[in-house]
């Protein structure tokens, strides 16, 4: 079992940006592919990005391409979720998760979760 923990989430005015990473315990991290999502309050969990286990191939939704990227660094066993060009619609608490599979866009393809890192973007 993966355990992963997110961080670098905030508060940030609307055009700014932040990245987050997540670290992942365990020595077959790079085995798996990785995914963000995210949740706004009121609205069921939504993709966002992943990247599968070498980092060769990345995927987004369309929402954010040209303004997210999502990179790994096996070696040190962490995921990351560059975000920049905020918008307000992009507040939501982020959510790193882990699958076998590379390139996974729903949530069911996915079997270990972090807690999560709430970003908020101000207008």
């Amino acid at each position: 079992q993966v355990q992963l923990v997110e961080s670098g989430g905030g508060l940030v005015q609307a055009g700014g940006s932040l990245r987050l990473s997540c670290a992942a315990s365990g020595r077959t991290f790079s085995s798996y592919g990785m995914g963000w999502f995210r949740q706004a309050l009121g609205k069921e969990r939504e993709f966002v990005a992943a990247i599968t286990w070498s980092g060769d191939s990345t995927y987004y939704v369309d929402s954010v391409k040209g303004r997210f990227t999502i990179s790994r660094d096996n070696a040190k066993n962490t995921v990351y979720l560059q975000m920049t060009s905020l918008k307000p619609e992009d507040t939501a608490v982020y959510y790193c998760a882990v699958s076998s599979y590379g390139g996974i866009r729903h949530a069911s393809g996915y079997h270990s979760w972090g807690q999560g890192t709430q970003v908020t973007v101000s207008s």
